[in-house]
């Protein structure tokens, strides 16, 4: 555990860990600070932040499980001490760390008797398994367990819908809760006299081990900043018109041209429709263009290289990346 005395700033508006400590690979525990905050700053910030911390941070966990020797999900197997139903309570359980953009495929394969572990689960590369002891299920005679699994990268808490024909492939839906933070609190300290009144705002943050406190308030920042961004457009475009009364367009993206040319002339509408998720980006690319509000192939063509350029920590090499991707992704003349 770390823990740093509370100094608090007169002047610039700083943040600072006060706490840290990892319970155990799913329980992880962060106390920050903000100051010095005007009165009524803190209370905003801070409810601001609870529920972006809650509720926009994406992800990853086990939505989906398919095994064609499971006649339905209140049965029993014979070798399994667990219920079909208690297995998938125990995927849902399992607590996963990712940069999917999407969904991708997992599966289980074990052999008795014994106990199944998340060890157990063979999943792609870019799937991390934060703790292989979690418990699935144990086999008590020498039977095969073949679990076929979906995993999925999202936020927030989805309910699974279970239709019939799902059950007769012997595939069943589990309940996704994509939130890595557990539980978020945020406390007020006020100092000075009068008029002079100031705020330390405190923030506690929990999270299951994917994310670390540290990286999920970072991330809710960074979401959070994203939500207001559509604000600043409007008078952002009124002045970039105004420029362009006085000045030149600007060159056009070096690949814009060859894009336009995609084979059988795609139509604008169909650009519109493909969205950036779907070029499996770099995720410092992908995060760049998402932060620009840049959603679609559409809007990525309306960009100028220059446009490109002026987005922060986005370089040449970028460009170059981006024009590999999209190369691979589309046939172009």
């Amino acid at each position: 555990m770390v823990r740093e005395k509370v100094t608090v700033s007169t002047r610039t508006l700083q943040w600072k860990c006060v706490e840290s400590r990892v319970d155990n690979k799913r329980l992880c525990y962060g106390r920050f600070i903000l100051s010095p905050l005007i009165k009524g700053q803190a209370d905003t910030i801070g409810i601001a932040m609870r529920r972006a911390l809650l509720g926009e941070i994406e992800g990853t966990c086990i939505t989906r499980a398919k095994s064609e020797k499971i006649p339905h999900e209140y049965s029993t197997i014979v070798g399994i001490q667990e219920s079909v139903h208690e297995i998938l309570m125990n995927l849902k359980e399992i607590v996963l760390r990712s940069n999917l953009y999407g969904t991708c495929g997992a599966f289980i394969c074990a052999r008795g008797p014994g106990y199944v572990t998340a060890q157990d689960i063979i999943s792609p590369p870019s799937v991390e398994i934060v703790d292989n002891t979690q418990h699935i299920a144990r086999l008590t005679e020498p039977i095969d367990l073949c679990i076929g699994l979906q995993i999925e990268r999202n936020r927030g808490y989805r309910y699974s819908i279970k239709r019939p024909n799902n059950f007769q492939d012997g595939s069943y839906p589990i309940d996704a809760v994509f939130m890595p933070v557990r539980n978020a609190n945020h406390s007020i300290h006020s100092y000075g006299n009068g008029n002079e009144r100031q705020e330390i705002l405190f923030l506690e943050i929990w999270t299951n081990g994917s994310l670390t406190p540290k990286e999920a308030l970072h991330e809710a920042s960074s979401n959070l900043i994203d939500l207001f961004i559509p604000f600043l457009h409007a008078e952002e475009e009124t002045l970039h018109l105004e420029y362009n009364r006085h000045k030149g367009t600007l060159p056009p993206l070096t690949f814009h041209d060859r894009l336009a040319k995609l084979r059988k002339n795609k139509k604008e509408i169909e650009l519109k429709y493909i969205f950036i998720d779907q070029l499996e980006l770099p995720p410092r690319i992908y995060n760049c263009l998402k932060r620009c509000n840049l959603h679609t192939l559409l809007d990525l063509l309306n960009k100028s290289q220059k446009d490109l350029m002026k987005i922060e920590d986005f370089r040449i090499e970028d460009v170059k990346q981006l024009l590999g991707i999209l190369e691979k992704h589309f046939t172009i003349d």
